[in-house]
């Protein structure tokens, strides 16, 4: 289970309430652009409608730019393989949902979603100083 994209942000930005484990539905050239680790989660984020979960603004880049099929969009909807108790799960909330990671399961790929709640700006702080702090402390135990 190697993760393959990570949402960097999402820790900082968001306080995670819960995580869910979805399939996702993507082209063979977008699998083996994902497969050597490019793409980005960055700014990304999870919908319902209709009964059924999409992934906005992921960006998986073209495998081969020459090979690619013509009118190919880096950031179009993908839709999450949920039922339709985990996604009545997700739309009863009035909280955000954010893709946190994509990783290898057997021959599947799987997004990790979040339910998320916005960190407040001193929220923020706290956790670059503790950061810190921990760094700091890393660092001191390794020198001795």
């Amino acid at each position: 289970m190697a993760n393959l994209v990570e949402n960097t942000k999402a820790r900082f930005n968001y306080e995670i309430q819960e995580k869910k484990e979805a399939g996702i539905e993507l082209a063979g050239h977008e699998v083996k652009a994902l497969k050597n680790k490019q793409g980005s989660l960055d700014g990304s984020y999870v919908i319902v409608r209709g009964g059924e979960a999409y992934v906005i603004n992921m960006f998986i880049p073209p495998y081969q730019e020459n090979n690619t099929p013509g009118g190919y969009e880096p950031r179009r909807n993908r839709r999450l393989l949920l039922n339709k108790k985990e996604i009545a799960e997700l739309s009863g909330d009035d909280l955000t949902i954010v893709p946190i990671a994509i990783y290898n399961k057997g021959d599947f790929i799987k997004v990790s979603v979040a339910i998320v709640r916005g960190k407040k700006k001193y929220d923020k702080r706290e956790t670059t100083k503790k950061r810190e702090t921990d760094r700091e402390v890393r660092r001191e135990m390794k020198d001795r």
